[in-house]
């Protein structure tokens, strides 16, 4: 076999690899834990559509919404591991691996939702980018969950000592707990898929989430009172796994983020648009909608921020507000 030969089928096989690949079908799975009404999905599902269209059908994705893969941090875990491919989880679920997200839920930190954007849209993503490259995410999109806000069965809540003793659900991020306890409740980490069923049966009293959430969960067929307190804002970081990522052409990683920065803009717009109308059919469903002086929730919070600064770090605390005021009109 002569040299050139080798030199020829050596470039053949080579011809036939990228032939390969560049017909290849490749399917990614995208769990979520909103239900298909929220929003979130809604995003989810044109992300997908278009990803599928642009890429020709060389790129499928498969979602898996409302927990169907379990809870938040499991999603999160599952893709970190290459088990799933994407997820898209909020900054609390991402601080298991990194303390720089900790620091992005400080309660009352912004003046309104536009406010919030722009410091999530701003020079923060290239401080945290690299950070969850060594987790093993790709950043491809900041989407949105919002405002959170506080829901019981018990009384209004109207200043901050109408919380106290009140039993209120909050998931496992120590950001959100400690909020509540500087409110003086009595917090329980109750893991989401869970948390119907025990606000049906007085296990606690309440929770915290945003409107969207609050609705298509039907938290008001089991919840009387709703706060309208805005005490903490949260976005949601749409995550590839690295190995996945890698696997995909330079095209293909373009389009995933055109897609992606459409689709949390429609989330972004889903979510502002529906709101007050949201509020207004939770009333009709029966629940008492407050919107108290926030001034004296947030003066209640110092407890809070001390412990969010150890928790995250008082450097990553300082960073993070830094962005914030940059971005503050």
């Amino acid at each position: 076999m002569t040299k050139r030969f080798l030199m020829l089928a050596a470039g053949a096989w080579a011809l036939a690899a990228t032939a390969g690949s560049a017909t290849a079908q490749t399917t990614l799975k995208f769990g979520h834990y909103n239900a298909e009404s929220h929003p979130v999905h809604k995003a989810a599902l044109q992300f997908a559509a278009n990803v599928e269209k642009r890429t020709g059908g060389k790129v499928k994705i498969q979602i898996f919404p409302n927990n169907a893969l379990g809870a938040p941090p499991e999603i999160l875990e599952q893709a970190r591991n290459g088990v799933i491919d994407i997820a898209i989880p909020t900054s609390g679920q991402l601080d298991k691996y990194d303390k720089a997200f900790a620091a992005l839920m400080i309660p009352f930190a912004f003046t309104d939702i536009e406010h919030a954007r722009r410091t999530m849209d701003g020079p923060m993503q290239k401080w945290l980018e690299p950070r969850a490259q060594k987790m093993g995410f790709e950043i491809v999109g900041v989407w949105e969950y919002g405002f959170r806000h506080l829901t019981n069965s018990k009384r209004p809540i109207l200043k901050p000592e109408d919380a106290k003793g009140l039993k209120i659900r909050t998931p496992p991020e120590i950001q959100l707990s400690a909020a509540m306890a500087a409110l003086g409740a009595n917090v329980q980490k109750i893991a989401f898929p869970e948390l119907y069923l025990s606000l049906s049966q007085g296990v606690v009293d309440g929770e915290e989430n945003p409107v969207a959430t609050i609705h298509s969960a039907k938290f008001y067929e089991v919840q009387k009172y709703l706060s309208l307190t805005s005490h903490m804002y949260q976005a949601m970081f749409h995550v590839v796994n690295a190995g996945t990522w890698k696997k995909l052409t330079p095209e293909q990683q373009k389009i995933i983020r055109e897609e992606s920065a459409a689709a949390g803009k429609l989330t972004r717009d889903l979510l502002l648009s529906q709101e007050n109308g949201l509020i207004e059919d939770l009333k009709k469903k029966g629940m008492q909608v407050d919107k108290p002086d926030l001034a004296p929730f947030k003066a209640a919070m110092g407890p809070a921020l001390d412990e969010i600064r150890k928790f995250a770090g008082a450097d990553n605390v300082t960073q993070f507000m830094k962005y914030v005021d940059e971005a503050r009109k």
